[in-house]
């Protein structure tokens, strides 16, 4: 089972994925979901962070698969409400690099 749910809203022309629970192993599948109802108009997408609780390499690496589907199709990625410690690894990992980083509206 899952450790992570992905819900997706759509609002102002943006997509909103909103990630509750841990983005580990588990989270490839309901982050794959989210990205593809996301993404299904072409809509940019902003991914919200907030209730995320643990990301350890495979999550970062089913993110970077995402975010290497978006420059393929010309999709735009703002991260919002990343805490000081997950920011620090986007920083690190150079996630950051890839993504707007926004705070919450």
């Amino acid at each position: 089972m899952p450790d992570l749910t992905a819900t997706v809203e759509h609002a102002d022309g943006r997509a909103l994925i909103v990630l509750d629970g841990e983005v580990n192993r588990t989270a490839s599948e309901p982050l794959r979901a989210a990205w593809a109802e996301a993404t299904v108009d072409g809509q940019d997408v902003v991914i919200d962070f907030g209730k995320m609780t643990y990301l350890n390499s495979s999550g970062i690496a089913v993110l970077v698969g995402l975010l290497a589907d978006a420059r393929v199709n010309g999709v735009a990625v703002a991260a919002r409400d990343l805490d000081d410690h997950f920011r620090h690894v986007f920083e690190i990992t150079r996630i950051a690099d890839l993504m707007e980083m926004e705070t919450s509206s």
